[in-house]
């Protein structure tokens, strides 16, 4: 497996912004939610896999979310439904491009 070398910066609120190329080989985006595990000095950051996560949901969840892009099958929702589902749509995130950074093997 390829180790990814990045550096990031602390803020003064303990924040870390993931570089894109640690984001992209873990396969998470906006609302991914990670997990942190300490062994002696080093932390090991993964990607939190959801309590019974089924793959089939998560293909009909991004269908869902295109239509929901588009409007194409919003038209027989009611209009607050269809509003607050636009609100909520979120960032999407491309998986698929080429990943930045130095890989080393």
């Amino acid at each position: 497996m390829p180790v990814i070398h990045e550096l990031a910066t602390l803020t003064s609120k303990g924040q870390v912004t993931l570089p894109k190329a640690i984001r992209q080989a873990l396969g998470v985006g906006t609302g991914s939610r990670l997990a942190f595990d300490l062994c002696g000095d080093e932390v090991i950051v993964r990607r939190a896999e959801t309590e019974n996560e089924d793959p089939a949901i998560g293909v009909f969840l991004e269908l869902l979310e295109a239509d929901i892009r588009t409007g194409k099958h919003l038209h027989s929702l009611p209009e607050d439904l269809t509003q607050a589902m636009l609100a909520h749509a979120g960032q999407t995130e491309i998986f698929d491009e080429m990943i930045d950074g130095n890989l080393e093997f």
